[in-house]
């Protein structure tokens, strides 16, 4: 067999591969719709938009290390709370005899997985399904995952397709950083990475996102 043949066999392997994996997570979720943080959007120009957030609560947890590694391992700590590491809270009647269920409870996976650099660490976070309370999400067993009310804020996004490199993030937080010039918005906090689809969605069909917290001039909120 020559060598040409055996790279088109490899070669049309590769895209079968491609293709089944697509298909595949389609049919299992990925390609699905997920519940997002809600938010109303104020302004659309190209690919970036002005949007006003509504309050919703985060499972979140710091990681120590570089833009990748961090990423990955925070990922890994949340998806074990959401998939039922974790210790459900069940109110209990006053009847007899008293128990507890203190069993594990699997929590819906929503949109999208946010990553912002604090300090010297990143910050990677869930944004929890919106039936839920403080008080009626089960809380974690690991203590480095923590249950927070994010408040109503406006944001200033950018949307783009393709790999969550470090060089894509930079690339596209640059260029969110000069719209929010151009809009005469003042940065409010920290630039977070939004993904929005699984590691194992063809590159070219994911939605990442750059998000930054603003103020507009006119914006009298304290």
């Amino acid at each position: 067999m020559s060598e040409g043949t055996v790279m088109m066999i490899r070669y049309v392997l590769f895209i079968s591969c491609q293709i089944f994996c697509a298909v595949f997570f389609v049919a299992t979720g990925d390609g699905m719709a997920l519940e997002e943080a809600k938010y109303t959007v104020i302004m659309r120009e190209g690919s970036f938009e002005l949007r006003q957030y509504e309050p919703h609560i985060v499972a979140e947890t710091m990681v120590k290390g570089d833009y990748d590694k961090a990423g990955n391992e925070g990922f890994r700590r949340l998806f074990k709370y959401i998939s039922g590491e974790n210790q459900k809270k069940q109110s209990i009647a006053m009847t007899a005899p008293v128990s507890q269920d203190a069993g594990p409870e699997k929590i819906a996976m929503t949109a999208p997985v946010s990553q912002e650099q604090t300090g010297g660490q990143w910050r990677i976070a869930f944004v929890m399904p919106s039936e839920y309370t403080l008080d009626t999400l089960p809380q974690p067993v690991d203590p480095k995952v923590l249950l927070k009310q994010v408040p109503a804020r406006r944001m200033a996004a950018i949307t783009y397709s393709g790999s969550w490199s470090k060089a894509r993030y930079e690339e596209h937080k640059a260029l969110l950083e000069a719209f929010i010039q151009k809009q005469k918005l003042s940065p409010l906090g920290e630039p977070v990475l939004a993904r929005y689809n699984s590691p194992f969605t063809l590159w070219f069909l994911r939605r990442n996102e750059v998000l930054i917290p603003v103020q507009a001039p006119d914006d009298d909120r304290k």
